[in-house]
């Protein structure tokens, strides 16, 4: 195995530990076993995927494993019918002392310290062993770095390969394909992809880090330019024997290629090492799940933009911001018929799926489970439309609390309205259900609008004037908190119950039914896991509305950070009981600074999200699929639209066109995991003249050493005479050429190589802007931001020069610039 390969292993490896099992392991009496003995299984013929049992070294066959290896089971029925728990494969051992280990009866692999005298008791010398089949992780690794879709049309035909500017694809590094499929996917949104596309020129120059794999601005302006600029959407080249120099495989030079040429791809293994760092799940080479990483993925953004400086030196703006939406809750009692409201902002809205089995037809369409006994069946879901999932989401619950205005026990109404919409719409589709205790993915078909979504229908109206309060503090205290209705529904559609749902919940901050089964996996042994749970008391807070200072001085004192015990304090409504449980659940999550709020003024005004514009029609504008039985498991690629191809699949590397066949977005659309609607434009909407745009740059720009330059900058008669609504060519092309002047002018003038090549990405990234259709709207702003990041770039690397004695200061050199971009006299 190659060096590399064995980094990817490496890698990808869990953090396996030994086990009571392993290290109190009792073996029968001294045996030696003979080298004849170890030809087979003992119960068949099978000669590969051997494991020797520790205990009584009886030989059996594995289960089957990826890649066609053969296995009857026969080490598992040992166990079934001896209780011996720990078992080695043969052909796994090094010299080293390295193997293949499996405790059965903690069902996981397992290190056994003292395998050396364990193998020793039988007569085998670990010294003496060469490794001679692979182990388990490489099997793993191998398998996921070769699954692919199908990759062909209706026909049989190869799917077209596509290449250049937003086409690149990302390598799969073993178990990535996950971070690729929604990486490409929020890449492809112009809400926020100018973010990261413009500071990749400016950041770098100005950045203050003293390792570039740790800055993650570096790292997403990296990623944004490997995916859009088309540098490395190219087809990848065939190999050349380092001894001939020539192509591999080649047989003359005539010789027809086997199928399509893919590209190479870009290899994100910085930003995942980074955007993974000290998460329990991210930060290894496992399978997730990708609506969980896109969460992670935004907390992660918004975390490292606090306190970034933009382009022009000011606040960095969050791309994440186009994401988020208001949801409202309102509790209303059934007798008194007060009512309360609460708003929650969220980047994405997770959809129950209603899962109708069909009846049993030998000759369907069907989804192969386990049953209890371990035997397959098989199960076609009836279709739902993506409206009935917004409907589930938004319909009536009911629940049981304490009233504070009745003070008695009432049955009271619950409802999730959304209270504002995005301007991106993220929705994950929740297909999982309990099969054996394990989750597993259920393939209902959802029927999806491509052209119009419309979610007018689910916009609150918010407080009506009849409608009288509940009394703020004292809601649901008596009885505990208000639970996720829809997380709770499909904790207990799992066979959970009620009590562990509630509890698991509690400790996840009320999220979603996901963390908290995962939670609940976690700590199915505790002693207290269906014990009632406590009364909550009334929540303490401060005079401004947050959590109180005793209440975060007692989450100080348990060994948590103020910001993180504020945090979890607001996000659990102030209860220390599920404040604890969000922090243990979220270890690398840096919390919250106080923000202090004006007088009359509440924190629900200041963190509004979204917009309450209507109509709100949305399109398809992405979706992400998966493809295995669970989320942890199988292989993610993504579905995007674009404007000059139609629908692309992005599949790790392999970017392809996708109108038809079994990988087309209608085919895949029904069973997909994630999708993403943006709104509906109003044709010509996005496209704004240059007159307006320059006019907008010329506003941006001007500034204390600029502003005597505005009159003779916001003059383009001639310029935006050329432009049109649905065309800008000529424009483009008279705004690229006085772009590559501004690049040779600065050449001379600054004599510096890494200007030069600022510029130069300047130009590119202009280019990248005007071709991609919808954001021409965006570049007067974006144009803004390049001109005044130049001024600081000039006006740092001017300090630098005169710092070493290299030349006078060259603040100057900027306004005579602005004089050169385009004019009605050029």
């Amino acid at each position: 195995m190659s060096s590399a390969a064995q980094s990817e292993v490496k890698a990808w490896e869990e953090e396996i530990t030994s086990c009571a099992h392993t290290n109190k392991l009792e073996q029968a009496s001294s045996l030696r076993l003979q080298a004849a003995g170890l030809a087979h299984c003992s119960s068949c013929e099978l000669t590969g995927n051997l494991w020797l049992c520790l205990t009584c070294g009886a030989l059996s066959c594995g289960r089957k494993q990826f890649g066609g290896i053969g296995g009857n089971g026969h080490a598992l029925e040992h166990f079934d019918a001896t209780g011996h728990p720990v078992a080695v494969k043969l052909g796994t051992i090094t010299p080293e002392g390295a193997a293949d280990v499996y405790c059965y009866a903690c069902n996981d692999a397992r290190i056994d310290n003292s395998l050396t005298g364990h193998l020793k008791h039988f007569g085998i010398s670990v010294q003496e062993q060469q490794k001679t089949e692979k182990s388990m992780t490489e099997l793993q690794v191998e398998q996921n770095l070769k699954f692919d879709f199908a990759m062909t049309d209706e026909a049989g035909n190869e799917l077209e390969p596509l290449f250049g500017p937003s086409l690149t694809g990302m390598q799969n590094l073993g178990n990535s394909c996950y971070l690729a499929s929604v990486m490409q996917t929020v890449f492809s949104l112009d809400q926020f992809s100018p973010r990261y596309v413009l500071n990749s020129g400016s950041h770098p120059l100005l950045c203050t880090s003293d390792d570039p794999a740790t800055c993650f601005e570096c790292q997403m302006g990296k990623l944004a330019d490997g995916l859009l600029s088309g540098r490395y959407a190219v087809p990848r080249e065939p190999e050349r024997d380092a001894t001939t120099h020539t192509f591999a495989g080649a047989e003359s030079d005539d010789s027809k290629k086997d199928g399509p040429v893919f590209q190479a791809g870009i290899k994100p293994s910085m930003f995942k090492a980074l955007v993974g760092k000290n998460h329990a799940e991210f930060s290894t080479m496992r399978q997730q799940d990708a609506d969980d990483f896109f969460r992670h993925l935004i907390a992660q953004i918004q975390t490292n933009n606090r306190g970034m400086l933009g382009p022009d030196g000011s606040a960095a703006r969050d791309p994440t911001r186009f994401f988020q939406f208001q949801l409202e809750q309102k509790l209303q009692c059934d007798v008194c018929k007060r009512v309360k409201y609460q708003t929650q902002t969220q980047e994405a809205l997770s959809l129950p799926v209603r899962m109708q089995p069909k009846p049993m037809q030998d000759d369907s369409t069907t989804h192969k489970t386990l049953n209890a006994t371990g035997a397959q069946v098989t199960t076609e879901y009836e279709q739902v439309t993506l409206e009935e999932c917004l409907d589930n989401v938004t319909a009536p619950d009911e629940l049981q609390f304490t009233c504070p205005a009745c003070q008695a026990s009432r049955s009271a109404t619950t409802q999730t309205r959304l209270a504002s919409f995005p301007d991106v719409l993220v929705l994950h589709a929740q297909r999982f259900q309990m099969v054996n205790w394990v989750a597993q993915k259920v393939p209902v078909p959802i029927k999806v609008p491509f052209g119009e979504l419309s979610l007018d229908r689910y916009l609150s109206s918010g407080k009506i004037a009849e409608e009288e309060e509940l009394p703020n503090d004292e809601v649901v205290q008596a009885t505990g908190p208000i639970f996720n209705s829809d997380a709770m529904a499909a904790l207990e559609g799992m066979g959970f119950p009620a009590i562990r749902c509630q509890r698991a919940l509690l400790a996840t901050g009320n999220s979603d039914a996901e963390a908290a089964m995962n939670w609940l996996f976690a700590h199915m042994e505790d002693q207290d896991i269906d014990a009632p749970l406590p009364a909550v008391e009334p929540p303490s807070t401060s005079a401004s509305g947050g959590p109180s200072a005793d209440l975060i001085a007692g989450l100080v004192d348990m060994g948590f950070a103020p910001s993180q015990a504020r945090k979890a304090l607001r996000l659990s409504n102030n209860n220390s009981e599920a404040a604890v449980g969000w922090l243990f659940e979220n270890t690398d999550d840096p919390g919250e600074d106080e923000t202090p709020v004006a007088p009359g003024v509440t924190s629900t005004a200041i963190e509004q999200a979204g917009n309450t514009n209507l109509p709100a029609k949305y399109r398809l504008h992405a979706f992400i699929s998966h493809k295995g039985p669970s989320v942890h498991s199988g292989h993610y690629v993504a579905h995007i639209y674009k404007a000059a191809q139609g629908w692309v699949l992005f599949n790790d590397e392999k970017v392809v066109k996708a109108e038809s066949g079994m990988q087309s977005a209608e085919s895949l659309s029904p069973f997909a995991y994630v999708y993403v609607y943006q709104p509906r434009r109003v044709k010509g909407a996005a496209t704004r003249s240059l007159q307006s745009l320059l006019a907008e740059m010329s506003k941006a720009v001007a500034g204390p050493s600029s502003m005597r330059q505005q009159s003779a900058y916001s003059q383009q008669p001639a310029l935006a005479q050329e432009s049109s609504e649905l065309g800008l060519s000529s424009a483009q092309l008279k705004l690229r050429e006085k772009q590559k002047e501004l690049d040779g002018f600065l050449k001379v003038e600054q004599q510096s190589a890494q200007l030069a090549l600022y510029f130069e990405k300047i130009a590119g990234q202009t280019e990248l802007l005007l071709t991609s259709g919808e954001t021409v709207a965006q570049v007067a702003s974006n144009w803004g931001n390049v001109f005044r990041a130049t001024n600081l770039a000039l006006a740092s690397l001017a300090a630098k020069r005169k710092e070493a004695g290299e030349g006078e200061s060259q603040e100057g050199i900027l306004p005579e610039v602005l004089v050169r971009i385009p004019t009605s006299e050029n």
